[in-house]
């Protein structure tokens, strides 16, 4: 167990701080899954904006890695071109 106030305060802040990123990942999962198992061309346009800015602001708090937040853009993008 942590013994300085300082320490104790960054154990907190660090445990609220990583369930509010898995929550944030989880939920872009989702919705990456969501989008990959849509066949409505329509549908697919219209969700890939939300799922785009998912992406982006997880790669800008660095929950995830910038080059993976390009990827599956390019990836869900080309897919949904294709449909």
């Amino acid at each position: 167990m942590a013994n300085h106030k300082s320490s104790i305060k960054r154990i907190r802040q660090a445990d609220k701080k990583r369930l509010e990123n898995r929550y944030y990942a989880k939920t872009t999962r989702n919705a990456v899954k969501v989008l990959r198992h849509l066949n409505s061309k329509e549908e697919s346009a219209a969700l890939l904006p939300k799922v785009c800015g998912l992406l982006d602001k997880l790669a800008k708090k660095n929950v995830i890695h910038k080059n993976k937040a390009a990827n599956l853009k390019s990836s869900l993008t080309k897919k949904v071109a294709a449909l």
